[in-house]
């Protein structure tokens, strides 16, 4: 049959030399299967194939800047947008910050717990004035750059360590943060001699080894254009949004959706404009006899009538002919909240928010409710994951090293400067829906040995030392004025015995 199936000329090949004839046969086969790969790779006379050839710093040069200017745009003009922006901020970083529990360890991997309490003193006053301006403390400031970074796509701090001119640090440990906008970093900078994209110098591998900033912000108002410098990557901290290999800047995170957002900007506007106009009621006259309208210019200039409108009115001076009409603009729209909802959840989804916290619709049964937040907390989690290694974590341990070289605390025998860095950072933890079914299930799990007591504090945003020394004086305190509480159980004191 596959004989038949062959052409003649083929089968002359094929019996002068076989090995032509297979390379023919494999090639048709191969081009065959190419052809019918993948219809959705088509382009068609209604369906355009989107081709991006380029990696994802081509991509980021020319849409970056237009990017982050129209998120801003909504950030200050769309409660929508703006709501998203808060939410995203308040469960990946949360109301107090990233909580920083310090642990430092011996060689053994022992928590040497006095130096972690001397630690968490000593980072307790420090995050009360981390930055240079003195007027944000450790969470406000963790509030902003995580803003930054997700309207914006990147942002920048600097280390500032040591005495330096006309700086005073806000705390005794000689190290202070300065905030910066991305603006400062040209997103439009590039000098391929020197391997410098988009504001940052790289090595032959890749490595970012220096950053153009400019000396002032260039958004500054009457202000010259300011003069660039080159810093150095151990004096620049660096956070951004990215979806390529070896992108050097980041995206804002409104990127795939700043299209709809605007959309539903402008159609909520019209909507509510409709709604009003509709609201101020409005009627005509209908002429439909000839003979009501004016026959010489005298009458056309007559004086126009006018007729007040006000409850249980009878229009009784209509001339022969003429009808009252009223002007219906079908507003408001019944269908306007079917479809902004609709628009909400894909905003939602592009955005990384849930679509109930975006829509602040909560309707639904706690099943329903506790699935959506448990979905959608891994994407929290990867959030704040992400902002703590590559800003909290690397905050904390550049202060520990100042808290060492300032003579604070001194390096206990057998402890490395790994060790003695060695934390637990604690992200925002997930809401309770039904607090009593979550607090019957964390008793469980505990009980279990399932999960630690200090890791459930720990997921509730909590310090379990500090509630542990909390209620250790509360009990205290009770003792002392008398009042009764309750003892746990006594063990037998025969352990041979069984008890009934």
């Amino acid at each position: 049959m596959a004989r038949r199936s062959m052409s003649a000329f083929d089968r002359v090949i094929l019996a002068v030399a076989p090995g032509w004839a297979a390379a023919r046969a494999q090639s048709r086969y191969r081009a065959k299967a190419y052809g019918s790969a993948y219809e959705a790779v088509e382009p068609g006379r209604m369906r355009k194939r989107a081709r991006d050839r380029g990696n994802g710093n081509a991509v980021v040069a020319g849409s970056q800047m237009a990017l982050r200017d129209m998120a801003r745009h909504l950030d200050r003009n769309h409660d929508i947008s703006r709501g998203i922006l808060d939410i995203l901020v308040r469960n990946v970083v949360g109301p107090d910050g990233i909580g920083v529990e310090p642990q430092p360890r011996d060689a053994a991997g022992n928590i040497n717990n006095d130096l972690a309490v001397q630690l968490s003193e000593l980072w307790e006053k420090w995050s009360a004035l981390p930055e240079v301006t003195g007027e944000l403390n450790r969470a406000r400031s963790e509030h902003l750059l995580a803003r930054s970074w997700f309207r914006d796509g990147d942002s920048f701090w600097q280390y500032v360590e040591g005495n330096v001119p006309t700086l005073t640090h806000g705390t005794a440990v000689p190290f202070s943060l300065e905030l910066l906008e991305s603006d400062m970093c040209p997103v439009d900078y590039n000098d391929p001699t020197k391997n410098v994209l988009q504001g940052v110098q790289c090595n032959a591998w890749g490595r970012p080894t220096r950053y153009g900033m400019y000396k002032s912000h260039p958004g500054e108002p009457y202000a010259p254009m300011p003069e660039l410098k080159w810093v150095d990557t151990a004096q620049i901290g660096h956070i951004k949004l990215i979806d390529r290999i070896g992108q050097r800047r980041g995206v804002s995170m409104f990127a795939s959706v700043l299209g709809r957002l605007d959309d539903l900007k402008d159609y909520e506007e019209s909507e509510r404009i409709a709604a009003r106009i509709a609201a101020s009621m409005a009627a005509f006259i209908k002429k439909g006899d000839p003979a009501s309208f004016p026959d010489s210019p005298a009458d056309a200039n007559a004086p126009k009538r006018e007729l007040y409108f006000e409850a249980g009115m009878i229009f009784d001076d209509l001339a022969p002919g003429e009808d009252i009409g009223m002007i219906d603009s079908k507003r408001p729209n019944p269908n306007a909240a079917a479809w902004r909802d609709g628009q909400l959840r894909a905003v939602s989804a592009g955005a990384g928010v849930s679509a109930s916290s975006a829509s602040k619709n909560y309707n639904g049964t706690y099943s329903a409710q506790r699935q959506e937040l448990v979905e959608q907390w891994g994407a929290y989690s990867v959030l704040s994951k992400a902002f703590i290694d590559q800003h909290t974590a690397e905050v904390y341990g550049r202060w520990c090293d100042m808290v060492l070289l300032a003579g604070l605390v001194r390096l206990p025998k057998g402890m490395t400067r790994e060790g003695f860095k060695h934390a637990v950072y604690v992200p925002p933890s997930m809401p309770w829906i039904d607090p009593l079914k979550e607090v019957n299930a964390y008793a469980e799990a505990e009980d279990r040995c399932y999960v630690s007591g200090p890791e459930i504090l720990r997921r509730q945003g909590r310090n379990p030392s500090d509630v542990l020394r909390a209620q250790a004086k509360w009990q205290q305190d009770k003792r002392d004025a008398g009042l009764l509480t309750a003892a746990a159980p006594v063990p037998p004191e025969n352990d041979d015995e069984p008890s009934a």
